[in-house]
């Protein structure tokens, strides 16, 4: 079975190709430029999409345009679409024209929302309510492919991972980390907020799955979200960080309220709900409809990444 990935040189997209080519396999890992990712394919036209296409039976679109920090686009919503919407759905005709049979589409929990509230979760059938350009045109992008899907009958998968964590990671997961690591005093010590999180080998796991059309024939027109089945806390969380990296959690509680107006106050509102919101999904569809089980415990990948710090 054949393969293409694009965002190959990613975070997911790195880990995932050379974990295809240890499970036999054929895998074209697709770049815009040159990396450093073994057996890469660049691509830049029509012809070059056309020749890294062929013979390929499934793709798993990774590549897209994330988070930017301080994003300099005059029209930030609109370079979004450029990249997330319009790549995606050319992708998408292109792989119809080269005979590929399941295209398997990485969007974001953010498609659900960006909190839910005490006792809930979200799950694939909820009303959609994307805030940010990166979420909207995920949305957006969802909903081109699976026109294209009812039309000519491509065997669209989508998953809407929550925050994925794993070695390399960046963002707010690795200031935790560093946190922890230099032992800095941390007011969390008393949250009760609940989050669901994926471990990279879980999400890597899962997308193989729905990319092998013989293992997962249900997998058709579906959408997934799918978690390590471990929702925590923050404080949780920075215990379980600290025991895997073998440092001593010094976390004292301080008023929620208080932490985040001072985080909003400096321009970190984001950094506010990501600490102290909850996050749940419901990923039952997905261990019912396909018999899976994360192969990871949390505990685990924190431990797995902490022996990847240690080497680099």
């Amino acid at each position: 079975m054949k393969v293409l990935v694009t965002g190959a040189n990613g975070f997911v997209g790195s880990a995932l190709c050379p974990r295809l080519a240890e499970l036999g396999y054929e895998v074209v890992p697709v770049v815009r430029r040159q990396s450093n990712i073994a057996n890469e394919v660049i691509v830049h036209d029509a012809a070059s999409w056309k020749a890294a296409l062929n013979g390929c039976d499934s793709v798993i679109h990774l590549a897209a345009r994330a988070h930017v920090m301080q994003d300099q686009e005059r029209n930030p919503l609109q370079a979004f679409r450029v990249s997330n919407v319009d790549t995606t759905i050319e992708l998408a005709k292109r792989a119809i024209e080269a005979g590929v049979r399941r295209f398997v589409f990485m969007s974001t929990i953010k498609v659900n929302g960006e909190e839910t509230a005490p006792g809930c979760s979200f799950s694939p059938e909820d009303l959609t309510e994307p805030k940010d350009p990166y979420a909207i045109t995920k949305w957006e992008a969802e909903q081109g492919l699976l026109e294209i899907a009812k039309k000519i009958g491509l065997e669209l998968v989508i998953i809407r991972p929550p925050l994925v964590y794993g070695p390399g990671v960046k963002g707010n997961f690795a200031t935790l980390i560093k946190w922890v690591e230099n032992g800095v005093p941390l007011p969390f010590g008393g949250l009760r907020n609940r989050r669901s999180m994926i471990g990279l080998d879980n999400l890597l796991n899962f997308t193989v799955l729905c990319a092998d059309v013989a293992r997962s024939p249900s997998a058709k027109s579906q959408v997934f979200l799918v978690s390590d089945g471990e929702d925590v806390s923050t404080t949780e969380l920075l215990r379980r960080i600290a025991k895997a990296y073998g440092c001593k959690s010094r976390m004292f509680s301080a008023p929620v309220d208080l932490m985040r107006l001072a985080l909003r106050c400096t321009g970190k509102s984001l950094l506010a709900d990501r600490l102290f919101g909850s996050l749940v999904v419901d990923d039952s569809k997905a261990r019912q409809m396909l018999g899976w089980h994360p192969p990871s415990s949390m505990d685990e990948q924190l431990k797995k990444m902490a022996l990847h710090d240690a080497r680099v």
